[in-house]
Parts: structure tokens; sequence; C-alpha cells
């Protein structure tokens, strides 16, 4: 690990309350670790019976919709932004769900449920090779197994069964 700010390369030291914490001797400063945010999204249909997975160009499995929350903007804008990116729908309303690391990406995932607007999907192709609604029960079988998304997609279905 390096500093951001100079470049030195930083060295554990303890911190009162914190634990080891990277230090830079030449800043005389602790450097917490910076990762990025991104929003992950189930998205249903208004009427709550199905959900929207998407797969990602070059990916046999289906996952949720995701995307890195950019500098400057809030969770919940980023979560309308980036589905309409990639569907071209509108987002109805939104309910934050949780949120979980994910190493793989080294990304904390703050997990929403989406109402999407219905209408014709229109995939950003660039990235996404397809979109597919699902009974909630087939999402399931659908989703990569011990994932993060998978772990979100119990956890709003279990919410979605409640309304």
């Amino acid at each position: 690990m390096y500093c951001t700010v100079c470049g030195e390369k930083l060295t554990l030291m303890f911190k009162n309350d914190e634990g080891l914490v990277p230090y830079c001797k030449q800043c005389a400063e602790y450097r917490f670790p910076r990762f990025a945010t991104a929003v992950s999204m189930v998205v249903t249909n208004r009427e709550k019976n199905k959900i929207l997975l998407a797969k990602h160009l070059g990916n046999d499995d289906y996952i949720l919709f995701a995307g890195y929350i950019k500098k400057g903007e809030t969770a919940e804008k980023a979560v309308t932004r980036e589905f309409k990116e990639e569907t071209k729908l509108d987002t109805v309303k939104f309910k934050y769900m949780g949120s979980r690391y994910h190493e793989p990406k080294d990304v904390l995932m703050l997990n929403f449920l989406i109402m999407a607007e219905n209408g014709e999907i229109s995939l950003d192709e660039i990235e996404l090779a397809d979109a597919k609604w699902f009974e909630p029960e087939d999402a399931l079988k659908a989703i990569r197994k011990d994932s993060v998304a998978e772990a979100f997609l119990k956890n709003a279905i279990t919410e979605i069964k409640k309304l």
C-alpha cells in the first residue's frame, strides 16, 4: 500500500481505538484504506411478481443490475441513473435493503429493491448481453450461487413476500 498523497510506502502503525492502520511516515498521517462503492439492484415489475436479471457480455451467469457510484453522486441517484443507462427504463420507486462488502472487486455494495416502469427494455449492448424477467423462485435458480447477488436476492424476495 502507498500513500495517496505523496506516494510513500505505508507501514502499519497502532492507533488508539482503531488497531493497526496504514501510516505514512513522510506525511505523518494515518491513511485509512479506501475502496469503491457501488449500488446493486433487485428489480421487480409493478405487480411484484417478476424479477429482472441481467447477463453481462462474456458471462454465462445472470446477475443483479449494478453500477459504481460516481464522485459527488448519492447512492439514490446512482440507482436510477445506472438502471436507466442499462435498460432505458425508469425507476418508479426504490427501497434501501442493506450492504455487503464484495471482496473480489474490493467494493462496498449498497443493495436496493427497485420497481421498474413498464415498457420495452433496450439494453446497453456495450455492457449487457441479455436481460430477462423471472418468477422469484426461478430467479434464485438462475443467479450465481454463493454470491453477494444471491444473498441480496434472497433478502429482497423475503421483503417482496411481505408486501
